[in-house]
Parts: C-alpha cells; structure tokens; sequence
C-alpha cells in the first residue's frame, strides 16, 4: 500500500501528536515511510499516533520534547539517529495560535510564540542537517509548516503574523543555505477545521472554493513536495484560494 517513493524513507514530524501533525504523520506513513512524532504535552494522543502508523505497517515512535529548547532539540535528534540511524524528512509542524490585541499583548506572549512557531524550526533544521546530510539516500527534504498569517495581516494575530513570516523567510534561507543535498520548502494553510468546529462562516464565504481545509489537505500538500527532488525555497499556500481574494 505504501507509496515506493517514501518506502525506506525516515521522518520525523514535531508537533505530530494532533491536528495538522498529526494527518501528515499518518500520510506519510500510509506512503511507505516510518514516522517519528514529537510532543510536547499530549502523550496520550501521541501514543495512538503511533499505534496508528503500526497498523499502517510501518514503524513508529514518539517522543518527548520542548523543540523551542536547544537541549530538547539535541536529545530528540540523538534518539531518532539511536532508532532509526537515518533521517530523510523533516516536517517543522509545532506551533501555537492564539489571539491578542496589539496594544494589549504582552512581552511573555511575544516570546512564547516565537519561540514555540518560529525559533523551534530554527533550531530543529539546524539539529538535522547533519544528519539529513550524512544519512539520507537521495535529497533530503524539509518542510515547514508556515500560515496564511505569514503573507496576510491580521492585526488581532501580529505576534502570530510576524512568527509565520519569519518561517517563510527561514524557508527561503535554508533553501540557499542547505541545497544541493537538502530541499527546504514551506506550506502556508489557510483556515483548516476539524470534526466537532464550528465552522469559520466568513472563511467559507470569502474563499473561491468555498470551504475552509482540512488536515487531509495540507498532508496531500507535505507529502507532494517531499516527493519531489527539484523545488525548494518555495511556498505553497493551501487555502482554498484565499490569497485570491
């Protein structure tokens, strides 16, 4: 059932456990690779990740770790080479959203989320570009998980906003900084929803394809351009043509 071109293929997704992370986690595996999952606080939803890859046939593990801390960054990627002794993808998926007034938001909410969206990808890229480089077969590939945010204002997000677009840029560096062996690139969504939302009603009315995504959708996006050996530094927004209107 697997897809030959993820077969054999390592990858590790932060932030996998739920949501976005964790509808890429289990793409990639029902493509033929074997997944690592990062967490910060929900074991128990990483756990069923896990036992979801295994029955997809492929081998899973999940671990523990604040991806905005160096040491935790260093010690996830020690763990992924002692399993698997290869990575060949990269998926920076961890991330916060939350709203805040500009004139009311605060200096711990700025730090928190960009130390949580945009520092956490800095330093997982660094961390695995060595070993992207020394063990993968083939190019290696990273993806970050950007935002619609990144490319449009939202004054009651600027924090987020400007997080988001720092992930495009970072994108866009280590695309120069890390070719020809690894591939960099990003997926910006737009609004996606899960079972049991309420619905973004001025979302669905605004967009072309009048309906907001889902977590199927930016997955099918991730597993596209980590099949493909010739884009990087690019940014794929997934938004139901939102960037359209």
């Amino acid at each position: 059932m697997g897809d030959a071109k993820l077969s054999g293929k390592v990858a590790l997704v932060t932030g996998g456990a739920i949501r976005i992370g964790r509808s890429i986690a289990l793409r990639l595996a029902g493509d033929g690779a074997d997944v690592a999952i990062d967490y910060a606080t929900s074991k128990a939803e990483a756990d069923q990740v896990v036992n979801e890859i295994s029955s997809l046939g492929r081998w899973g593990i999940a671990i523990q770790a604040d991806v905005s801390k160096k040491d935790d960054v260093g010690k996830l990627f020690s763990q992924i080479e002692k399993e698997f002794g290869r990575l060949d993808i990269l998926v920076n998926n961890a991330g916060i959203f939350f709203e805040a007034q500009f004139e009311q938001l605060t200096e711990e909410q700025w730090d928190r989320i960009m130390n949580t969206n945009l520092k956490s990808q800095f330093l997982c890229a660094q961390a695995a570009a060595p070993l992207l480089r020394r063990t993968s077969r083939g190019p290696a590939h990273i993806v970050n998980i950007s935002s619609l945010g990144g490319l449009l204002p939202w004054p009651a997000y600027t924090h987020y906003c400007v997080s988001k677009a720092g992930v495009i840029m970072l994108t866009r560096c280590l695309a120069r900084a890390l070719a020809p062996k690894i591939l960099v690139n990003s997926v910006a969504p737009g609004t996606i929803q899960f079972p049991n939302e309420a619905p973004d009603e001025e979302y669905i009315r605004r967009v072309p394809l009048h309906r907001t995504g889902t977590g199927d959708d930016i997955a099918d996006a991730v597993a596209f351009l980590v099949k493909s050996d010739f884009i990087t530094g690019q940014i794929l927004p997934v938004d139901g043509g939102r960037t359209l209107v």
